[in-house]
């Protein structure tokens, strides 16, 4: 076993290398590996000089997923525990994903399970032409929930709703084609195909990457934040185990709640991504920070007469009546 499951060094460009460091496992995450990660961002987060991220996985794989004799080490715990290991697991790709400087994934070998989810939160993925990937949680009978933003974000919902569901391996070629990841090498050729991405990065300005980079996440799905609506559905919810009657694990989420229900109202979902399904599209703007709040407005224009004047019920429902048009 090794003493450090991730590693990192800062070079003078102000270049970070993140190295998941687990390869008698392929780098399979477990309890460790993910507070590894929270530390090396929150010390890199320190460094002023910081100007990029490289992601990689040490040996003959990039990351395969979680380590299921973690999950079910876990599983019969508390849950509190549960959620705990969920909070940090989802903490970790969420901090990954929303980092204000450029982040880099340099994928070789296996790619499995949570590893998607990270390399669909990073910026720019390159993969070896020996990369292998699956989202492989079903398999397990488990729900891919803490991934399945970026996911959406990176290769698409109608892509998601396959790869997701099969379980299927798909080589390299397939991920560039459905948009997982931007480029491929030869093996031999990785390092120095990732070299040549940094060098492009170090020639832009930090700021204007940094603020490209958020306009970009406020209208992503995986831009929420753990206290958006959406965070309870995708991590603290549970709901049986395929085959079991127990736990469903720190992966399989469910939503509890449904929809709320008024006299003389026909109501319209809410999506998870926190925007309404029937009206305007857009995220819903809470008047407070907290998820916890039991009404919003829809961020449609008041000058559209939309529902910006029409309260919607959380969790769940917009107010505006199915059969009632928007002018224009």
């Amino acid at each position: 076993m090794t003493a450090n499951p991730v590693l990192w060094t800062l070079d003078e460009r102000g270049v970070a290398t993140v190295t998941l460091n687990r390869p008698e496992v392929n780098n399979a995450y477990d309890g460790a590996l993910i507070a590894g990660v929270l530390a090396a961002m929150d010390e890199l987060g320190r460094k002023p000089q910081l100007r990029a991220v490289v992601l990689r996985g040490n040996g003959k794989h990039f990351q395969a997923g979680a380590d299921l004799k973690w999950i079910n080490s876990v599983r019969p715990q508390s849950a509190e525990m549960n959620e705990a290991a969920s909070r940090a697991t989802f903490e970790a790709v969420q901090r990954l994903n929303t980092l204000p400087i450029p982040t880099v994934a340099l994928v070789q070998g296996g790619c499995f399970g949570g590893g998607t989810g990270v390399i669909a939160a990073c910026d720019v993925v390159i993969a070896a032409d020996n990369a292998l990937f699956s989202i492989t949680e079903v398999r397990w009978g488990l729900t891919a929930a803490i991934i399945i933003p970026q996911l959406c974000d990176a290769i698409g919902a109608r892509q998601v709703r396959r790869y997701a569901l099969t379980g299927e391996r798909f080589g390299a070629e397939d991920a560039r084609r459905i948009g997982l990841v931007h480029e491929v090498v030869p093996l031999a050729e990785l390092e120095a195909a990732g070299a040549k991405v940094v060098e492009q990065l170090l020639a832009n300005g930090p700021e204007a990457m940094a603020e490209t980079k958020r306009l970009a996440l406020e209208s992503s799905f995986g831009g929420m934040a753990v206290d958006d609506a959406a965070y309870t559905r995708l991590v603290l919810g549970e709901a049986p185990e395929r085959g079991s009657g127990g736990r469903a694990g720190i992966l399989r989420r469910k939503a509890r709640g449904e929809l709320g229900t008024a006299p003389g109202l026909n109501l319209l979902r809410v999506s998870s991504r926190g925007r309404c399904c029937g009206c305007c599209g857009r995220r819903l703007r809470r008047p407070g920070a907290s998820a916890a709040a039991t009404r919003a407005s829809c961020s449609r224009p008041l000058a559209a007469l939309a529902c910006a004047a029409r309260p919607v019920l959380l969790p769940g429902a917009c107010s505006r009546p199915r059969d009632q048009p928007w002018p224009g």
